[in-house]
């Protein structure tokens, strides 16, 4: 929530009047884009600036005339889970030039344009910026030329940039990701995924090439998400003889009772002297080598393609009003700035810092100095990198540390997808660490009954991409069985426990709305009391409103959000979706709201009400889920090893202090250790929520984004910052993506 000395920007005194913002996207489409227009054009709106669409980009910029449209509210309606960018994208040659600039600058001063949202890759915002510092110079040959006024000169005397970062690849460095790569790893996986079944059948080996000309993220993530056998990306190309190497490990895994082997390939992939790796080479060297029956598969544009993920629309959404918010604060002599993500905040930054910075990581790669390049991508790819290798290439038996420690990994609470995912990385880095670990089955009701056994590195084999729990998993606290186990632990003599756990659909409901004129859905979700879903898969879903149990609401707030639904729905063609926590107040149940939203809105729109339940809970887990589990559980076991060794003494281990039993969590852009008994004044025990939910400053957006009046709190806003190039380890937020 709100502090109470919080920076906060009003509707009334917010003001864009006077102002006029265009958007375009420029450059390779990226899923997201459009969700990034919504909400330029929405914010832009919201605070009385007049919004342009800049259509086919840069191309539609300097030949103007139709290309460039005001842009109303209802024209970014349904949008949302819109694939691509529906006011199109193009390369063009023509704004390269100074005559191609001088162009676009007379057709923006025709719509007395000064201010630019621009959505696209390094290239873009690099040309954005050049605009920008010839504006002036462009104005005064128009003036001589005699195509604008004099006093235009003074008017327009300013073009301001705000850039948006819209590449699958994640190769802009200042930022955790840019938009679309959500999206284009939830494609990659999907792939993979469907493939491992036919791969398992046949015992069969496929080489995946993905995208990814210059950076690798694609190619590492998707390995982490799906445990993949080999990688190759541009960034760390392998060292001389990988190919035996990598024989090895495929031979291995498959005298391993292992049916299929997996690798992926970044379409720049490169060796030690800068020369392609090719999926075909990859292929004839398995089958000479081995004699496996290996498939190539390469997945092109499907990347690209498709339906936005939930993250994506979410980070679109943020960075897409944030740009606003930077137009409106700017002066003459503020530089062109880019919206970024730094752990769970929107930041800004020098575009041009950025860009410079990603070009250095292309001319390090030039030069053979990869370690270098790994490094300037950002802490993010690093520890990627770091996570891959350490789960992926199992050291020898004679290579590894001797601990003598025991670790137990178990489940507890509701399954949760990417457990499975978390579980095998503490389970890999443990024995990386030296220890001996062992599974608990079915959380504290298994352990107390001694429902556990060590476990070892290739029993954990294909768990990332599963979902649920394969442990088990249950609710059941462990006060009632403290003392059996104790018992369990002494007689296992367990030095610690890693629990993962938790305190103890939208978007394809709307899309069947679409096809249907001036409908409603009310829509139920899980949570408890806790409305982290209900708010956030609002704002991913473009909901109309979504009540929650930390923001109380009454009959009066009801009867205004039908009033202002019936209203929207009178003026244009609209479909609507309210989403209501399941525990967000025990007597405006979703029937009640279902029977008032039916009855108010008799004549203008009928009804309609989905109960999700479980179905939250199930299906396989998202490429974040993945690699979230998989980087945090990794995190948590080398801080486990780490206390053990400060802790033990005389042959035992002695950890009484606070910091001996930890929830590790990220906290605005850090990943932090919290000793457990510090957040209990942090905690609401009834309710089993925090106090404070750092999403509740998301809320805002939605609202503002349905054309509801309402504060926005900016405490977090406003700055301009500098490029971190190395961000202190314990303080690195980018783990989450």
């Amino acid at each position: 929530m709100a502090q109470p000395d919080s920076k906060k920007i009003f509707f009334e005194n917010l003001s864009g009047a006077g102002k006029a913002i265009a958007v375009l996207t420029s450059g390779g489409d990226a899923q997201g884009m459009n969700a990034a227009v919504r909400a330029v054009v929405r914010m832009g709106l919201y605070v009385g600036a007049k919004v342009y669409f800049i259509h086919e980009g840069y191309q539609g910029m300097v030949d103007g005339g139709e290309n460039i449209k005001e842009a109303s509210w209802e024209s970014v309606s349904s949008m949302l889970q819109v694939g691509g960018t529906v006011i199109g994208s193009a390369r063009c040659k023509e704004f390269r030039t100074h005559e191609g600039r001088l162009k676009a600058a007379h057709n923006l001063v025709q719509h007395g344009i000064t201010n630019l949202c621009v959505i696209g890759g390094d290239g873009s915002l690099t040309g954005a910026n050049l605009f920008r510092e010839e504006w002036s110079g462009l104005l005064t040959e128009l003036v001589e030329q005699g195509l604008i006024e004099a006093d235009a000169v003074q008017k327009y005397s300013a073009l301001h940039i705000v850039g948006m970062v819209g590449s699958i690849d994640n190769d802009f460095c200042g930022t955790d990701m840019t938009i679309g790569t959500d999206s284009a790893l939830h494609r990659i996986i999907e792939v993979v995924d469907a493939i491992m079944t036919t791969a398992q059948s046949h015992q069969r080996t496929f080489v995946l090439e993905v995208m990814g000309r210059h950076c690798g993220y694609l190619a590492l993530v998707s390995a982490l998400a799906c445990g993949a056998d080999w990688v190759l990306i541009p960034e760390m190309p392998p060292e001389d003889g990988w190919e035996d190497k990598m024989c090895q490990k495929l031979s291995a895994n498959r005298a391993g009772m292992k049916r299929l082997n997996i690798i992926i390939v970044a379409e720049g992939a490169i060796d030690q002297n800068n020369m392609p790796i090719t999926t075909d080479y990859i292929k004839n060297l398995v089958v000479k080598c081995l004699g496996f029956d290996t498939r190539v598969t390469i997945l092109g544009h499907v990347q690209r393609g498709g339906t936005p993920s939930a993250f994506d629309r979410i980070l679109a959404s943020r960075m897409g009003v944030e740009a606003v918010l930077a137009l409106l604060e700017t002066t003459a002599n503020t530089p062109a700035c880019v919206v970024s993500l730094c752990g769970n905040q929107s930041v800004r930054l020098p575009l041009m810092e950025c860009v410079q910075m990603t070009q250095e990581v292309q001319k390090a790669m030039d030069e053979k100095r990869f370690e270098e390049a790994v490094r300037l991508r950002g802490r993010s790819f690093e520890n990627n990198l770091k996570t891959y290798k350490l789960l992926a290439h199992r050291k020898p038996e004679s290579e590894l540390p001797v601990s003598n420690f025991n670790v137990a990994v178990l489940n507890v609470g509701a399954p949760a997808a990417g457990m499975n995912a978390a579980v095998r990385s503490a389970i890999r880095v443990g024995i990386s660490e030296g220890h001996k670990m062992f599974a608990v089955s079915d959380g504290f009701e298994g352990f107390s009954k001694g429902q556990i056994k060590e476990i070892k590195w290739a029993d954990v084999g294909g768990w990332t991409g599963q979902g649920g729990s394969l442990l088990g998993t249950k609710r059941t606290l462990p006060a009632k069985h403290i003392d059996k186990i104790a018992e369990q632990m002494q007689k296992h003599n367990i030095n610690a426990l890693l629990i993962v756990g938790g305190f103890e659909t939208c978007d394809r409901i709307k899309q069947s709305a679409s096809g249907t004129k001036r409908r409603v859905f009310i829509i139920e979700t899980m949570g408890g009391y806790c409305g982290y879903l209900a708010s956030v898969g609002g704002l991913a879903a473009g909901a109309d409103a979504a009540y929650i149990y930390e923001e109380p609401f009454d009959i009066r707030d009801l009867q205004a959000n039908v009033e202002h639904l019936t209203e929207k729905m009178k003026t244009s063609i609209q479909r609507g979706l309210v989403l209501r926590n399941e525990n967000s107040n025990e007597n405006y149940t979703t029937d009640f709201i279902y029977q008032l939203y039916s009855e108010e809105g008799k004549g203008v729109f009928d009804s309609r009400k989905n109960v999700l339940g479980h179905m939250q809970q199930g299906g396989a887990p998202s490429p974040f889920d993945r690699n979230f589990g998989t980087k945090i559980s990794a995190k948590a076991m080398q801080w486990v090893t780490k206390k053990l060794v400060e802790t033990f003494r005389h042959g035992r281990v002695f950890a009484n202090g606070e910091d001996s039993c930890c929830l590790l969590g990220m906290r605005r852009r850090a990943l932090v250790f919290q000793p457990v008994v510090q957040l209990k004044d942090q905690t609401d025990f009834v309710h089993r929520i925090p106090k404070e939910q750092w999403w509740l400053k998301l809320r805002p957006l939605m609202k503002i984004l349905a054309k509801y009046k309402t504060s926005y709190d900016v405490s977090d806003s406003g700055q301009l910052e500098h490029v971190v190039r190395n961000r202190p380890k314990e303080s690195d937020a980018s783990v989450a993506m």
